[in-house]
C-alpha cells in the first residue's frame, strides 16, 4: 500500500509511477478522497468541542436554576452529539473508500528498472552454463521414455481434472529430492530458517501480501472462509503482520517447502501440455525482512541463493530484469531466472525473486524498532521462489535426456536418492 503522506507531497509522482507501468493518473482521485476524509474528522473534532463546551454549560445553568437556559444548552449538546456521529460516520466510511482504492493501486517500480510493456522489454543480466549439444531430437518431460510411466495426467484427470498429475515412482522420488535438496541448501549454506506454515489463510494474510483484493480469481478459496495459499510468501510475509521488531532482529530470513494452489485464471490453452503449469504445485519459497537500507542488497543476495541452486544441479540459465509492464503489483524490481528446457529449446522461468519495499509492511503494520531510536519505521519485504520444484524437475528431466529415452541425474541429488544415478529406458531408478 502507498504511503498517502507521500502522494499529498507529491502527487506528480506517484502518477509518474503510475504511468511506467502503463496505468492511469490516480494522484487526484486519492487526494479528493483524503481531503474529503480529513474535512470530516476537522467539522467533528469541531463539533466535539462545541458539545463539551456547552455540556460545562448545561451543568452551570442547572445549579443556576435557570431552566429555560438549561433546556437551551441540553437540546444544542443533543443536536451536537448527533452531528458528531454523523461526521464521524461519513469520515469513516471515506477512510474506507480511500483504503480501498489505494489497496488496488501497485506499487512504484524503482528508478532502474526498465521501461516495457512486456516480457519483450525485459533485461537478461548474465548467463551460466551452456546448452548440451545434442545429436538426437530433445523431448519435453512427458515424452520422455523413462519418465513417461512416473508421469500420469490420466490418473490424474479422473480425480482432479485438467492440470494436475500423478507421479510415481522414479519421478516422484526425484521430486522430493529436489526439495529436500533446496531446503539443505538454503538451510545449511545460505543461512534461512526452515519454516512449516499452514496452506489454510485468513483475509488478512492475503491481502497482507497483496493477492486480495485485486487477484482474488488467481487463488482459491473454501466454502468456510480460508483461502489456498498460491505461495508460501503470504504465510512467511505475514509472520511479522502487525508485528513491532527490534533492530537486532534483522534480517529475517525464512524458507518453506509448501503445496501451493493457483487457479491460472486467464490463461486458458497456455502451456497446456505436461506438468509446467499445474492447478496444485509445490514450491521452496524464500522470504526476508529487512531494514529500509538493506533491502536491495538483500535482492541480489536472494537471487544469488535461487541461482546457487541451479548452479548445482548443472542447469544452464539466465537471469533477467522485469520491464514495469512485466512486474507484479506488489514489486519494486524483479528478477526473473529463467531455466534452460531442451524440450521446448528455450529458457523458462523458474523463479522470480522481488523487493517490495515497505508496499506489504504498510498493509500488514509491520515495523521496526531503529537502533539509533526514534519512532518505529516500516520494514521491507523480499520474496522469491528457491525454486519452483515441479519445474526444477521438468528441467532435470529434459536436460539430463538421453538418446535412448533414460535419464541422467545431476550428481548432487545422488546421496538423496540412495546412490541411484539415473532413471533407465524403462522407468526404473539405478
Amino acid at each position: 500500500m502507498h504511503d498517502i503522506r507521500a502522494i499529498r507531497e507529491n502527487p506528480a509522482a506517484f502518477d509518474a509511477a503510475l504511468a511506467r507501468r502503463g496505468a492511469d493518473p490516480m494522484a487526484s482521485a486519492v487526494l479528493a478522497l483524503d481531503e474529503a476524509r480529513r474535512a470530516r474528522i476537522t467539522a467533528a473534532e469541531t463539533a466535539q468541542a462545541e458539545q463539551n463546551r456547552a455540556s460545562k454549560e448545561v451543568g452551570a445553568a442547572k445549579a443556576s436554576g435557570n431552566e429555560a437556559e438549561f433546556e437551551r444548552l441540553r437540546a444544542i449538546v443533543a443536536d451536537k452529539k448527533a452531528e458528531v456521529a454523523a461526521m464521524q460516520a461519513e469520515a469513516k466510511e471515506l477512510d474506507q473508500q480511500l483504503n480501498d482504492l489505494l489497496l488496488t493501486l501497485p506499487n512504484s517500480p524503482l528508478e532502474d528498472v526498465p521501461q516495457g510493456t512486456d516480457e519483450s522489454d525485459n533485461v537478461e543480466l548474465r548467463r551460466w552454463g551452456s546448452p548440451r549439444m545434442l545429436d538426437f531430437k530433445p523431448r519435453e518431460h512427458f515424452d520422455i521414455a523413462g519418465v513417461k510411466p512416473g508421469m500420469d495426467f490420466e490418473t490424474a484427470a479422473k480425480l482432479s481434472g485438467a492440470r494436475f498429475v500423478v507421479l510415481k515412482g522414479a519421478v516422484a522420488r526425484l521430486h522430493r529430492a529436489l526439495a529436500q535438496f533446496m531446503l539443505d541448501t538454503h538451510v545449511t549454506e545460505h543461512g534461512l530458517t526452515e519454516m512449516v506454515t499452514p496452506v489454510l489463510v485468513k483475509d488478512e494474510a492475503m491481502y497482507g501480501t497483496n493477492q486480495l483484493p485485486k487477484f482474488a480469481e488467481d487463488s482459491y478459496r473454501t466454502t468456510n472462509g480460508w483461502w489456498l495459499i498460491p505461495t508460501s510468501e503470504v504465510t512467511l510475509t505475514n509472520t511479522v503482520a502487525s508485528e513491532v521488531l527490534e533492530d537486532t532482529a534483522l534480517p529475517i530470513r525464512m524458507t518453506a517447502h509448501t503445496l501451493c494452489f493457483r487457479s491460472e485464471a486467464g490463461s486458458a490453452g497456455k502451456d497446456t501440455s505436461g506438468m509446467l503449469r499445474q492447478h496444485q504445485f509445490e514450491k521452496v519459497e524464500m522470504v526476508s525482512i529487512t531494514r529500509p537500507a538493506d533491502s536491495l542488497a538483500e535482492h541480489d543476495r536472494m537471487t544469488g541463493c535461487a541461482e546457487a541452486i541451479l548452479q548445482k544441479l548443472g542447469l544452464p540459465y539466465r537471469t533477467v530484469v522485469l520491464c514495469t509492464g512485466d512486474m507484479g503489483f506488489g514489486a519494486q524490481k524483479t528478477h526473473d531466472i529463467e531455466v534452460w528446457l531442451p524440450g521446448q529449446d528455450t529458457y523458462r522461468e523458474i523463479s522470480s525473486i522481488s523487493v517490495c519495499g515497505d508496499f506489504q509492511a504498510r498493509r500488514m503494520n509491520a515495523r521496526f524498532k531503529p537502533a539509533g531510536g526514534g519512532k518505529p519505521e516500516f520494514v521491507h519485504t523480499l520474496n522469491g521462489s528457491g525454486l519452483a520444484v515441479g519445474r526444477c524437475l521438468i528441467a532435470v528431466l529434459e536436460n539430463g535426456q538421453q538418446a535412448d529415452g533414460s535419464v541422467d541425474l545431476p550428481a548432487v541429488l545422488h546421496g538423496y536418492l540412495g546412490g541411484k544415478t539415473r532413471i533407465d529406458a524403462s522407468g526404473a531408478l539405478v
